[in-house]
């Protein structure tokens, strides 16, 4: 496919799965930034967001870090009925470190996503009405698929799987796009292409 309608096809599948690694992440529409810097800190409860929990009458952002605690290996403890009110004070629980670092990289990966999408409504969008190129829709049909499934998933393991499928599916993503570029010599294109080629570069150092 190529033209701008295939572009915002694209753009939308990948939104839709941007989407879903917020809600896994428990982060709002605006939290870019904090993804591209790393996980983001659980605001302590107050009064009123513990009043909300409590009657689970009211929805937001509660919810997201709800639906971001349905994965790794405190959910996967709390579904086997292990209870870490036995743990000595000060003792680290065993998945701890390796859950951080799902997150971490989980927050990385939304991150970069989000800074393509941003790069191609500003930059590739214009540049697509005037010389119209290949856009490969399937790739972030896929993106958007593994996304969801991760979603569902409650054992750390295939989480791990669908995590690094996720990462790859995008990385192809944005390598295509720097080759269907690779044909325009124009100095309109640089701009686009060194800003791909920055995020690819991120990327590939997750």
């Amino acid at each position: 496919m190529a033209g701008p309608a295939a572009l915002l096809a694209s753009i939308s599948h990948q939104l839709r799965g941007l989407r879903t690694l917020r809600l896994l992440l428990g982060v709002g529409p605006q939290g870019d930034e904090a993804m591209a810097c790393g996980p983001p800190r659980r605001p302590r409860p107050t009064a009123q967001t513990q009043t909300a929990g409590a009657g689970g009458s009211r929805h937001g952002a509660g919810d997201a870090h709800e639906l971001g605690r349905t994965w790794g290996p405190e959910a996967e403890g709390k579904a086997s009925g292990e209870s870490p009110g036995g743990e000595a004070p000060g003792a680290a629980r065993p998945g701890t470190l390796r859950e951080a670092a799902l997150r971490s990289k989980l927050a990385r990966v939304a991150g970069a996503a989000a800074r393509l999408v941003e790069a191609e409504q500003t930059l590739l969008l214009p540049l697509l009405q005037e010389h119209p190129f290949p856009v490969h829709l399937k790739d972030s049909i896929e993106f958007r698929n593994i996304c969801s499934r991760m979603a569902l998933q409650k054992e750390g393991q295939q989480f791990d799987r669908d995590l690094h499928e996720a990462h790859q599916c995008l990385k192809t993503i944005i390598e295509k796009l720097i080759c269907s570029l690779a044909v325009f010599p124009s100095e309109s294109y640089s701009p686009v292409r060194s800003t791909l080629r920055q995020i690819l570069q991120n990327l590939l150092a997750i």
